[in-house]
């Protein structure tokens, strides 16, 4: 935290220490239920691997927390932490695993040049952003049926991937912490204070997640050939380019490139979990909310219904699963006050299913709505042969073209990498355009899930802005795009988001600080409050949007 003493670092780094070593107990055995009690009972050997912690239970009530949080991505884990600060009993229910069990290649998360069932949240094959690599199959792989870290789910007209583990997208993200330009904020957000933001929230995040900038050194590295020559040619064609800090700790990239730390960021160790120095949430407020011994998680579990009783309480209807998928069990829980944290989609869904079904019948009918897919839009452009990118690359992005001032193609596009182990000759961009489209989210009874509607048209728009800028580079280079490595024979991917955002606005479905209109005790803390596009990689701006909510919800309403 900023400013913080010294002591009250400590107790951060302690609370850290235990939280982390909470997680590698239960993981290592089998526990669904982790906190520092349990973990503690569960070495002793005797204690149920399945079993809630119990709190006190006034009014007979069972399983009544003080709080529940669902969800362990960015909102949700900032929630977490403030309210175990807070001395609040808070129970956390997360989907997916924890991962922190190392498996028989002695790692815990695989290789994306290696997938296997570590990777894709029970499929069968997996479904990478690139389909193929110059036409040939060679990039997707049959995998075992497992719980892993990343899914995709097709929707109407739009993939979208999530994080389905304790950290959520943090693990499966490329890292980009990038804190948005200050006039767009104050356009898309223009009732939440810059000033607190950028003076307060934004450090304090970019501080909890060790947000740095790569070296010149580790720059200058064959590994980050492919940003170079990407910079190049954008350079050529007029445009700036723009640092983008990282999470991953380029310290420790630099005793991997010089031969004394094992290969991870430069291992092709990304999308499917990261092994060595990537700051996910399961390294940070994760731990240090379990270390406060007032939060208790709850993972491989998902929430199936919400309701409110005469008395204000929430009541939770929960199924936990195993690793086969199998439900073993379902339970009920209870709270005084509840936190949606379980991403755009996932809140939005949850809280249709509860206007639409009668349990929160009070809930707007704004929610749904302000869908975007923040303008992702993946293209590729091949070089002459004298630009070739390296076959060894970082997969960790640290530059990016920002055009996102031009009236005509405003976009803000990554310079990301391709990590083929062969020499590819490839530029590969993930653009953020200024797409204004929004699509929607509905509820569907019959199947009893949310879908996002996304139209071909809405797509094309981000498409066109994409297009406009990557046309006057392969103008100014003479040069073209590289076809082969999507499923469609084009250069650019199909419609896809790693950034969904919205379905849940801030100040229409909420207050200016999260609490849901019509229901006391009630509040979002995710992306689902973001009006659909940020101008760049989201996970900053979710974090500390959550932080700045917490801190208010915690003083007026706790």
């Amino acid at each position: 935290m900023m400013n913080k003493k010294p002591s009250d670092l400590l107790t951060l780094s302690r609370r850290r220490f235990l939280g982390m070593s909470a997680l590698t107990s239960a993981s290592a055995l089998g526990l669904t239920t982790i906190s520092l009690t349990s973990a503690s009972k569960a070495q002793a050997g005797w204690f149920d691997r399945t079993a809630l912690v119990q709190p006190s239970a006034p009014d007979g009530i069972a399983n009544l927390y003080p709080a529940i949080v669902i969800g362990s991505g960015y909102g949700g884990a900032v929630s977490a932490l403030r309210l175990g600060e807070a001395g609040v009993q808070t129970l956390v229910i997360e989907m997916g695993m924890n991962w922190n069990q190392e498996a028989s290649d002695g790692k815990v998360f695989c290789k994306m040049t290696k997938p296997d069932g570590r990777s894709f949240w029970f499929k069968d094959r997996t479904e990478a952003p690139l389909d193929s690599m110059f036409g040939i199959d060679l990039v997707n792989r049959k995998i075992e049926r497992y719980p892993g870290v990343l899914d995709r789910v097709q929707h109407d007209g739009v993939d979208v991937f999530l994080g389905r583990c304790v950290g959520g997208g943090s693990v499966v993200n490329g890292g980009m912490a990038v804190t948005p330009k200050r006039d767009y904020f104050e356009a898309i957000l223009p009732e939440v204070s810059s000033d607190e933001m950028y003076d307060t929230y934004f450090p304090r995040v970019r501080e909890m997640l060790n947000v740095n900038e790569v070296p010149e050194d580790v720059y200058a590295s064959k590994y980050y050939l492919f940003s170079r020559v990407g910079e190049r040619t954008a350079e050529k064609a007029g445009y700036k380019i723009a640092t983008v800090p990282n999470v991953y700790d380029f310290n420790y990239m630099r005793q991997e490139i010089d031969g004394k730390a094992e290969k991870s960021g430069i291992g092709a160790e990304v999308i499917y979990g990261n092994n060595a120095a990537k700051q996910s949430l399961d390294r940070n407020y994760i731990p240090a909310a379990i270390g406060t011994g007032n939060v208790t998680l709850r993972c491989m579990t998902k929430v199936t219904r919400m309701q409110q009783d005469a008395n204000g309480i929430y009541h939770l209807s929960l199924e936990t699963i195993d690793v086969t998928g199998e439900v073993v069990e379902t339970l009920s829980v209870s709270c005084n006050q509840l936190f949606l944290g379980a991403g755009s989609v996932g809140t939005s869904e949850l809280l249709l299913r509860a206007r639409e079904i009668g349990d929160l019948p009070n809930l707007s009918s704004e929610i749904g709505q302000g869908w975007g897919n923040n303008g992702n839009c993946m293209l590729a452009r091949k070089n002459k042969f004298w630009d070739y990118t390296g076959g060894q690359q970082s997969g960790f992005p640290v530059r990016g073209i920002d055009n996102w001032d031009d009236p005509k193609y405003p976009a803000f596009a990554e310079l990301a990498p391709l990590p083929a182990g062969i020499e590819t000759y490839t530029s590969l961009y993930l653009a953020i355009t200024k797409n204004p489209e929004r699509g929607y989210i509905k509820y569907n009874a019959e199947s009893d899930s949310a879908t996002v509607v996304w139209g071909a048209n809405q797509e094309r728009v981000g498409l066109d802005i994409a297009e406009g800028l990557f046309d006057k580079i392969n103008k100014a280079t003479r040069t073209d795009y590289r076809k082969g490595l999507f499923s469609n024979g084009t250069h650019h991917s199909d419609p896809f988001t790693y950034h969904p955002l919205g379905g849940c606005l801030l100040n229409k479905v909420t207050d200016n600080y999260g609490r849901v209109n019509g229901y006391q005790n009630l509040y979002i803390t995710d992306g689902s409050l973001l009006p659909g596009n940020v101008g760049v990689n989201p996970f900053l701006t979710i974090t500390a949007l959550a932080e700045r909510n917490l801190e208010h919800i915690i003083t007026h309403d706790i």
